[in-house]
């Protein structure tokens, strides 16, 4: 059997386990992570209560263990100033992973001569 390391950062109200966006893509559980979770960049940061058991559960049924490895701070984390996980971001990131300046959006409405 695997096993898989989170790395959990916590302070003195929550934590947050550390994974890989594209691992809750291939696990199939993007779109079941809650806002309560943050993201910067390509890392999630799962919260404590909910969505870390999803990917518990979720690596479990993948016939893999996980390991936790807890890092903590007595000050507020940092995390909590990341943008909140949203699957509609998680989605275009996936779909348009490069830069989005370059994408033109089309308007089915004709130009007024």
């Amino acid at each position: 059997m695997k096993t898989f390391t989170v790395i959990v950062y916590s302070d003195a109200g929550h934590a947050w386990g550390k994974v890989k966006r594209q691992v809750l893509v291939n696990l199939g559980i993007a779109h079941k992570i809650s806002s309560y979770s943050y993201q910067y960049k390509d890392n999630v940061y799962l919260e404590e209560d909910c969505d870390l058991s999803l990917l518990h559960d979720a690596l479990l049924k993948s016939d893999t263990n996980i390991k936790f490895v807890e890092k903590h701070t007595n000050n507020m984390s940092r995390i909590r100033s990341y943008e909140h996980y949203s699957v509609r971001s998680n989605l275009l990131d996936h779909m348009f992973p490069d830069n989005l300046s370059n994408l033109t959006i089309y308007s089915t409405e004709s130009a007024a001569s």
